[in-house]
């Protein structure tokens, strides 16, 4: 099975309350969405926490083939290995969604603006969450 799966993370604020957004396709049919507040965190972790709830749901649906389509230029980037992760937080995000990424026989990433394919129906949904909780109060543990 194939699959390509769109994902958005966002925070408002840097950090921020954040959120993610997937949506995963198959021949062109929407077969998942999802979105997931987060927290107070910055945009590259609700960004990478949206890659790996995307590739662990593409395990989980047996997919042997995912396209993985994002407008962050900067993720995708540090996952084709054209980046470095410098960040000692994003490092582990990025170990994690790598070692997901392996267990998908066929995997590919790609960036596209946040204008285009399915990216602004992630982005509605990440946004829609973060309204959501706007009156969240921060629970310190």
């Amino acid at each position: 099975m194939s699959f390509t799966v769109y994902s958005d993370g966002g925070s408002r604020g840097n950090p921020g309350k954040s959120a993610y957004a997937i949506v995963i396709t198959e021949n062109g049919r929407i077969v998942f969405e999802k979105s997931e507040y987060l927290g107070i965190h910055t945009n590259n972790y609700a960004e990478y926490r949206g890659l790996i709830a995307g590739i662990s749901k593409v395990i989980e649906l047996g997919g042997k083939e995912a396209e993985f389509v994002m407008d962050s230029e900067l993720v995708i980037k540090q996952m084709k290995g054209i980046y470095k992760v410098k960040s000692p937080d994003m490092k582990e995000l990025h170990s994690d969604a790598a070692a997901l990424a392996s267990l998908i026989p066929k995997v590919s990433f790609r960036n596209v603006r946040r204008s285009e394919e399915l990216i602004p129906r992630a982005d509605a949904l990440l946004n829609r969450t973060l309204d959501e909780n706007r009156s969240r109060k921060k629970i310190r543990g």
